[in-house]
This record gives C-alpha cells, sequence and structure tokens, in this order.
C-alpha cells in the first residue's frame, strides 16, 4: 500500500476545516503510507510544541484519536510520532500525557487484514505498553530518565538514598519494558518499525546512562546504609547484572541492522568480586547483628591501626580498609598501649569486664605494681594472685593488708583488695568473732601467732 488514501485526504480536509493545522500535521504524519512519517510533518509538531499559544492537550488527543484506527499502518505511525515528540518535543507535552487518566488502550489490538499485519500488531501492542510505562515512571518521579543530567553531577548520581531507592524501581520498570520489545533483524522489514526501533534504541542509550549513575550512586551508599536498605539495594544491583546481559543483546541487534558502532556504547560486566562482598556485608547484618562477635576493636575509637584515613566511601574502600585491618592487627605485636586501646572498645558494654594490662616503669619490678586494674575481671585477678603465690623466690611479694596462707579473716577487717567491691570477704575462725586482727598476723606470710587471751588485758573494775 502505497500513497495517501482516500480516507487520508478526507480526514485531512476535516481537520483542515476546523481551522486546527496541528490536527492537520498530526494527520498527515499517521497515513496509511507503509514508510515512517515524514520528517517536515513532525518537525512541525516538535516546533508547535515550544509555542506558548499551542493546545498541546488537542495534539495529543489527536495522536490517541488516530491510534484507534483499525489499520496497524496507522496505528502504528501515531505511536511513532508520540515518541518522537516524547524526545524531541518541549517537556510539556510528557507532562501532559503523564497527567492523563488513560493513555493507550492496545493491549488486544490485532489487525487480520494480512499476515504483515498480523505479524506487526505484536510489535505495536509492546511499543504501546512501553509508551505507556514511560509516562507512568514520569508521573512517579516528575522528570524523563532520559532528558536528565548524567555524569558525576548528575540527578541519579547525587540522589538521596531514599528517593534513590524509589527511583531504581520505576527505572527498571522502564528498561524492562523496553526489552520487551524483543524485535529481531527480520522483524525490522519496513520503515515504520525501523523508526521505532530507532528511537527506542536512543532511548535505551540514555536509560542505561541514568541506570548506571544510580547503580553507581547506591554502591557508594550501601556500606553506609540500614538492614532493610542494604537488602533493597542488593536486590536491585542483581537485577542491574541481569538487565546489563540483555541490553548489551538489543545493542548487538542495532550493530547487524547497520547503527554506527560509534554510536553504540561499549558495555562492560561488572566483576563478581563487587556482588560478594555486598552479600557478605548483607549476611553479617542478618546473622551476626547484635552479637559480641561483630565487635571489632579495630573499628573502635582512637587511633588506627595501618595508618588508614577516613572512612570508607564505596564497596572497594569498605573491603579494601578490612583487609588492610586484618592485615595489620595479624603483624602488629601486642603491646600495653594497643593492649588498652584494644579493651576500651568493650568499655561501653556494662557488664563485661575485660582485663587491662598497665604500662610498667623503668626500674620498677614487674610483680611491685599491680598486675591487674580495679575494673579487671574477678577470674582473672584470682588466677594473677594464684600465678603470683605459686611463683615464690626473689619475685614473689606480699601484698599490704593480705593475710598469710591459712589466716582467717576476721569481720570488719579490711579485706585483701579495698578496690574490688566483688570481692567475697572470708568466714572467720571458730570462737574468734569480733576479735580485731593483731598487726603481726598482716606481716606474717606463713603462720599467725598463737590466739592472745581476750580476758588478759580486762580490768577486775569492769566487773564490778
Amino acid at each position: 500500500m502505497s500513497g495517501q488514501t482516500l480516507t487520508d485526504r478526507i480526514a485531512a480536509a476535516q481537520y483542515q476545516l476546523t481551522g486546527s493545522d496541528v490536527a492537520t500535521r498530526v494527520c498527515k504524519a499517521t497515513t496509511h503510507e507503509v514508510m515512517a512519517p515524514k520528517k517536515k510533518h513532525l518537525d512541525y509538531l516538535i516546533s508547535a510544541t515550544n509555542e506558548t499559544n499551542v493546545n498541546i492537550p488537542q495534539m495529543a488527543d489527536t495522536l490517541f484519536e488516530r491510534a484507534t484506527n483499525a489499520s496497524w499502518v496507522v496505528v502504528f505511525k501515531a505511536l511513532v510520532t508520540t515518541h518522537h515528540m516524547c524526545i524531541h518535543g518541549n517537556e510539556r507535552f510528557i507532562q501532559y500525557l503523564a497527567s492523563r487518566t488513560s493513555l493507550f488502550n492496545l493491549s488486544n489490538f490485532i489487525d487480520k487484514t494480512g499476515s504483515h499485519g498480523y505479524d506487526m500488531s505484536t510489535f505495536i501492542r509492546r511499543y504501546a505498553r512501553y509508551l505507556n510505562e514511560k509516562a507512568y515512571a514520569y508521573r512517579q518521579m516528575a522528570f524523563d530518565f532520559t532528558r536528565v543530567k548524567k555524569g558525576a553531577d548528575g540527578v541519579m548520581r547525587t540522589m538521596a538514598p531514599d528517593k534513590l531507592l524509589k527511583a531504581m524501581p520505576a527505572l527498571q520498570t522502564q528498561v524492562d519494558t523496553l526489552l520487551e520489545f524483543d524485535v529481531h533483524p527480520k522483524d525490522l522489514n519496513n520503515g515504520i518499525i525501523n523508526a521505532a526501533f530507532m528511537l527506542l534504541f536512543k532511548d535505551l542509550i540514555k536509560l542505561f546512562a541514568s541506570y548506571n549513575d544510580g547503580i553507581i550512586n547506591l554502591l557508594e551508599k550501601y556500606f553506609k546504609m540500614k538492614k532493610s536498605e542494604c537488602k533493597e539495594s542488593l536486590e536491585i544491583y542483581k537485577k542491574f547484572l541481569t538487565r546489563v546481559t540483555k541490553i548489551a543483546e538489543f545493542m548487538k541487534i542495532a550493530e547487524q541492522v547497520g547503527v554506527d558502532k560509534n554510536d553504540i556504547p561499549d558495555i562492560s560486566y561488572a566483576p563478581s568480586s563487587i556482588l560478594e562482598s555486598l552479600e557478605t556485608h548483607m549476611n553479617s547484618l542478618e546473622g551476626k547483628k547484635g552479637s559480641l562477635l561483630d565487635l571489632d576493636p579495630l573499628a573502635s575509637s582512637g587511633p588506627s591501626v595501618g595508618g588508614s584515613t577516613g572512612a570508607p566511601t564505596s564497596w572497594g574502600a569498605a573491603a579494601g580498609a578490612a583487609a588492610e585491618g586484618a592485615a595489620a592487627a595479624a603483624a602488629t605485636t601486642p603491646t600495653a598501649e594497643t593492649a588498652s586501646a584494644a579493651a576500651s572498645a568493650f568499655d561501653g558494654l556494662g557488664d563485661v569486664l575485660m582485663p587491662s594490662i598497665a604500662p610498667q616503669m623503668a626500674g620498677v619490678s614487674p610483680m611491685a605494681t599491680s598486675p591487674v586494674k580495679a575494673k579487671g575481671d574477678l577470674d582473672s585477678t584470682m588466677a594473677n594472685l594464684a600465678g603470683s603465690d605459686a611463683a615464690g623466690g626473689a619475685n614473689w611479694q606480699s601484698q599490704p593488708g593480705a593475710a598469710g596462707a591459712g589466716a582467717p579473716m576476721m569481720p570488719g577487717s579490711p579485706m585483701m583488695f579495698p578496690q574490688q567491691p566483688m570481692m567475697r570477704p572470708q568466714f572467720p575462725a571458730g570462737g574468734a568473732a569480733g576479735a580485731p586482727m593483731s598487726p603481726g598476723m598482716a606481716q606474717s606470710p606463713r603462720r599467725p601467732p598463737p590466739p592472745k587471751d581476750p580476758l588478759a588485758d580486762l580490768n577486775i573494775k569492769d566487773f564490778m
């Protein structure tokens, strides 16, 4: 079928009688000719969208009316013209499409006039679904993913995490709907579907650029997100990996049908180590949250091991910092300062008591000062005392106020370590209740002197 039909000429005359040049141009762009819409008609409609006195709703409504035609040629050309206006026309056009309650209702369209029309009807249904999704995404985000600024300071790269988690699913759905067009080189056999394919190709390049910017932004913020946000981000990244493969296949088809290789972006696949790092972090949040195994003394406040500066801002920096911290911890010889710094990470745990090593002073015997601070663990304190007692020899010194082996502890007398509130007092020997400790008892480390007669110091006048 070639040339304008009588129906096309009548429709154009009817619109011309109404005085609407825009409607007339829409009718001429969507004739029954099996060819892409003519450039002169498209250019006129594009310039019309930039005029303030042009009725954008009338232009769009005329396109929707032409899309209800029974011929696949008219319907397909109406969709191509609409898509062309969304890309090259003023943004007011897609804004109006997004504000409509109903768009293209072509989910059941089929042209049975011939085998060619039957085959093209499949692509018409898919194409209409994509244009509807494009308008719906604009309604959700209030901007077009293909029009926003790209790059390091682009919209998707600088978007806040909460808005990014809302934008990425909308972008993924639009990409999915475009890829569902699923055309093969043998299907590109007429000017109309070729024009539709080129418009989809241009959209996909811009969508992938926004998609890539969003993923980079997501990875940079991943290790600072909450558990629920990390889980959602991980699913978004997994879907991204599968879509990259489908996008590459679409680009191959474009190359096969004659698109210049310089216009086709070089798509490289992300290394598997990224996904492994993300999954490892997610597993740590799900499996170890709230346990003491999750506490890393090297990550606490204070001087860091290995001289790393600043917190990591991406998955690579986070993984590298973790690896460097582990290696530095394994290669560092523990000293009193590093042990105290490591133990300080547990100071805020309340019930957890950790032994801390006091630095030794020059010229002082290792056992001259207490090896355990007042905040030490009770079991560690008892073990240290037992070890000191068993050592004996020249290094052993009696602790002031400590009784010798086997000496009873009287009630009311000072304990071995007054700074230990958790020390249990020993029970006194029988018959010594209330008797004060003898000065010689505290000084003898071996055996206490025989008990003194309590009546020896009493005066007979006390009983009169």
